[in-house]
């Protein structure tokens, strides 16, 4: 059996970061079993649809390594399909016309507001012969829902699920504008595609009962389904794009690494034994349905930190240089081409103790800034001790051939004897001179990675 799998978002907003692991476990499940993987744009809804938001989406995919075959399917482009099949389904008897008007359905949301139980329409015109049509509705297509028994599914993920016949009312299928609606579309669509595998939230169960009826009525071959939990946020509830860093906008932003973002995500409700991080190849490998939890996972910024902190230390130098340069000219100040080996030599001390491609960005400041500039609590620390043990390491430091840190360990270490003090007497105001905080990287990772004459020069400027 070929595997046959789709993510199809609606570009109304930014890729949302639950959207993100449906396209995720999509992807990674055909690319186990040498499948397809197609994006589906679903842009029926025009007055939200934007051409920016599709774009966001294809590219939030590739960032991710989540590439799709062949050409986008753009599902505006098939609504002429939709509407014959609409068409279809009234003739062998499987939906029909209902001309309520919009204060009879709001009438019948009223009353069982009261009654205390939820809505479903009365299907007044499900078997209509006598009823006069009005003349001044325009009427919605409604598909015939079974109204007895029990529909039942076998859920990938969530096992036999079933349902009560009677609670599925008989939905609209075509819309009085006569467009058609998400359950009609997606069910044509999914059918046109030859989709054979449908994962997606749980929060789309009922729209899975609906669509089988859809398919069972015209006699199409039935996908399987497979509904995952929803992502929460930290404070447990449903994670919506009004969230901080719910979209994939908002990690690169703040310099999270795709590769650790994509490893998050795959762990993100999902297990295979212990393991915690996984290369690519391995999480094509070893994704499988089986591992994924049934219980809704919660968001957690300072795992999806910890993971970016362990691929920020183990990444190749040369790469992790070419990532922040290529952060730096979208979100900060693009890295000078004069700094750029100074930054090069120095990416792995920088990444130490960084967490992000922000953090690197900004224990490079002391590099990439012609100028140092010293707050005023920094400056108070340079006292008239702390000036004349500076001096003396210049006049020491603009003789020495060879920088190494053997010949700053033998600087360093005469200082603190001649001065009478320790590491930190020496160390301090040279890290607050050269880099303009007392904070940041060590004193001979500082010395070490800039040039003499810059060291020099900022030395003299004290």
């Amino acid at each position: 059996m070929t595997f046959i799998c789709r993510f199809a978002p609606s570009p109304t907003g930014p890729l949302h970061i639950g959207g993100v692991r449906t396209a995720l476990f999509n992807w990674l499940l055909a690319k186990k079993n040498k499948g397809k993987f197609y994006l589906r744009i679903e842009d029926t809804d025009k007055e939200r649809s934007k051409d920016e938001f599709r774009k966001q989406i294809i590219s939030s995919l590739n960032w991710l390594g989540i590439k799709h075959d062949g050409k986008e399917y753009i599902q505006s482009k098939n609504i002429k399909k939709h509407k014959e099949i609409a068409d279809e389904l009234i003739k062998k008897g499987f939906a029909y016309y209902c001309y309520c008007s919009e204060d009879e359905i709001n009438e019948q949301k009223e009353k069982c507001k009261k009654q205390g139980i939820p809505y479903v329409y009365n299907r007044k015109w499900r078997d209509a012969k006598d009823l006069k049509i009005p003349e001044n509705v325009k009427p919605v297509v409604r598909f015939k829902s079974k109204i007895s028994g029990m529909s039942s599914i076998k859920d990938l993920v969530q096992g036999e699920m079933s349902l009560s016949n009677l609670t599925i009312e008989d939905f609209i299928i075509l819309r009085q504008d006569n467009t058609p609606t998400y359950q009609l579309s997606a069910t044509v669509d999914d059918h046109e595609m030859g989709i054979t595998h449908v994962i997606r939230g749980d929060d789309h169960k009922i729209n899975t009962f609906k669509q089988k009826q859809i398919y069972s009525a015209l006699n199409w071959a039935i996908p399987e389904f497979a509904h995952i939990p929803l992502i929460h946020s930290e404070t447990g509830k449903k994670l919506s794009k009004r969230d901080k860093a719910s979209t994939i906008d908002d990690y690169i932003k703040t310099g999270i690494l795709s590769d650790a973002l994509r490893n998050y995500l795959l762990r993100l409700g999902w297990a295979h034994k212990d393991k915690e991080i996984f290369s690519l190849e391995e999480s094509i490998n070893l994704f499988d349905l089986k591992g994924v939890g049934k219980s809704p996972s919660k968001l957690d910024m300072s795992r999806i930190l910890s993971i970016n902190e362990h691929y920020i230390k183990h990444i190749e130098e040369k790469k992790l240089f070419e990532l922040l340069k290529n952060y730096c000219e979208k979100f900060n100040k693009p890295v000078k081409s004069s700094k750029s080996s100074v930054i090069l030599k120095s990416i792995n001390f920088l990444k130490n103790k960084a967490k992000t491609l922000e953090d690197i960005y900004q224990n490079a400041q002391y590099i990439l800034n012609d100028e140092v500039k010293i707050s005023e609590e920094d400056k108070n620390l340079i006292n008239q001790s702390s000036k004349a043990i500076l001096k003396d390491f210049l006049d020491s430091f603009e003789k020495i051939k060879k920088i190494d840190k053997n010949s700053l360990e033998e600087i360093i270490n005469k200082l603190i004897k001649a001065h009478k003090t320790n590491f930190k007497g020496v160390g301090q105001p040279l890290r607050i001179v050269l880099t303009g905080s007392k904070f940041g990287p060590a004193v001979y990772d500082i010395l070490l990675s800039l040039d003499k004459e810059e060291i020099i020069k900022r030395l003299k400027n004290i």
